[in-house]
């Protein structure tokens, strides 16, 4: 059976290896776990608020416990530490906010019918979720689903990527410091058929996936065939668009910092620059300075600007990429790519130009510290090339406020963000359309994707 493997990014090294669960593991965490949900749907309301103060605890345990989150987060996928040090402070700002906002979304409410009518619609949990996570953000995605559905009573069972399996342990070590029975929160080192096999069982009720489209079309399917709902993030080909009335060098540093925050591995991180040609000169120039200016190394060093990319097949995906672009006719306007000359998964910055709809890489997701340009004669065709791809998760619009919301409000994408980075944020609902996936994740609508909206009616 094949085991799951922690490599550091940086050094190239094996840190750990552990064995996939055992059938005999995998009926005990659905046992336990339904066992949990009946005793959580038995509570009703005031188990919500029992469970809003463990959130609390949660949220205080991982400040406690910042550095060695950030450091294992570092480890286990490479990111700067400082950035490490920004999931974990994510991580607990989730946390917070249900612990704050959870019980008073899910107070039972009253609705009128039939003009005499009284209805009383209560929120009761439904069985155990599978969530299934990826590598990029080894805490803050796994909080976004275990903080709602902890609160709401539904117990998870975790499938985290094998390269941050040490993350996935230190998350279920720190439920477990917070006083949480452990039947909360299950992680299992699972393979993809067994996880298709926990999807099956009638005692999961929801899945929830955040990951590439191929891997969403596979379990939405196995979701479909056991009539068990689920939620899809599956990524972006974002838009950021530049308008003529653009604050330029803020929009060109916003660019930057999008595109190559966690070493262009974020869903929702910038992907496509489609600039108005009145401000395109001066937008491109500071970003191939940025894009030049980065500095590769040691991700535990201040002064490393680019951690390197997570595995060695993110970095061979990404230089694929970048060479088919390039053989189908991209300008490279700053060369960069695989750093073979020291060890470590490196990258360097690329900014490509000139990429045309029959380009291979015009509409895929370029998971990486790739930046493309795309300059546009007008709003109109902005908006047009924008929506001109299979994905809408996020994007940014930078110009005059009431100009960039007008813009904005014809952009495809499940959020758009102006004059500022597209960042999650927990007030706010997140997700996708079209091949981003559906269902959403934070605000209080998470907390109703996996929610038995319970009518009473007298």
């Amino acid at each position: 059976m094949v085991n799951y493997q922690v490599i550091n990014p940086y050094t190239e090294k094996i840190s750990a290896t552990y064995q996939t669960a055992t059938p005999a593991t995998i009926e005990k965490a659905l046992t336990t776990g339904h066992a949990y949900y009946q005793a959580t749907r038995q509570q009703g309301f005031a188990g919500v608020q029992k469970r809003t103060k463990q959130l609390q605890r949660l949220a205080t345990i991982f400040k406690q416990n910042e550095k060695r989150l950030a450091a294992t987060a570092t480890a286990n996928m490479g990111k700067l530490l400082r950035e490490s040090h920004g999931e974990v402070n994510g991580s607990i700002g989730v946390a917070n906010y249900y612990a704050k906002h959870g019980a008073e979304a899910l107070q039972p409410r009253v609705r009128q019918y039939q003009g005499s009518g009284q209805a009383q619609i209560s929120y009761a949990p439904t069985g155990i979720v599978l969530t299934i996570e990826p590598w990029n953000f080894p805490y803050t995605q796994v909080m976004r689903v275990f903080a709602p559905n902890f609160i709401l009573g539904n117990p998870i069972i975790l499938k985290h990527a094998p390269s941050v399996a040490d993350c996935a342990l230190l998350f279920a070590e720190m439920v477990q410091a917070a006083d949480i029975e452990s039947a909360a929160l299950q992680n299992l080192f699972l393979t993809n058929e067994q996880a298709a096999t926990v999807i099956a069982d009638s005692r999961v009720q929801g899945v929830a996936l955040t990951g590439s489209v191929r891997a969403g079309r596979a379990v939405a399917s196995e979701a479909a065939q056991a009539l068990t709902k689920s939620t899809l993030e599956l990524g972006g080909n974002d838009a950021f668009v530049v308008l003529a009335d653009a604050d330029v060098p803020a929009a060109a540093a916003a660019a930057v910092g999008s595109r190559l925050r966690n070493a262009g591995q974020v869903c929702v991180s910038a992907k496509r620059f489609i600039v108005v040609q009145a401000v395109a000169p001066a937008f491109t120039a500071a970003v191939k300075a940025a894009f030049a200016a980065q500095k590769i190394g040691d991700p535990r060093e201040p002064n490393t600007t680019l951690a390197p990319l997570a595995s060695a097949a993110v970095q061979q995906r990404i230089q694929e990429q970048v060479d088919q672009a390039i053989s189908a006719g991209a300008e490279v306007l700053v060369a960069g790519g695989s750093v073979t000359e020291q060890t470590g998964y490196f990258f360097k910055p690329v900014l490509l130009g000139n990429i045309t709809p029959d380009n291979p890489i015009f509409d895929e997701e370029l998971f990486g510290p790739v930046g493309q340009i795309h300059v546009v004669d007008s709003d109109e065709a902005a908006i047009a090339l924008a929506n001109q791809s299979q994905f809408g998760l996020a994007g940014t619009v930078f110009g005059e406020s009431a100009h960039a919301q007008a813009v904005a409000a014809h952009i495809e994408t499940g959020q758009v963000f102006i004059n500022q980075q597209a960042v999650a944020q927990p007030e706010l609902p997140f997700g996708g359309i079209k091949n981003s996936g559906y269902g959403r994740e934070m605000s209080e609508q998470a907390l109703f994707e996996f929610a038995n909206q319970k009518v009473i009616a007298d």
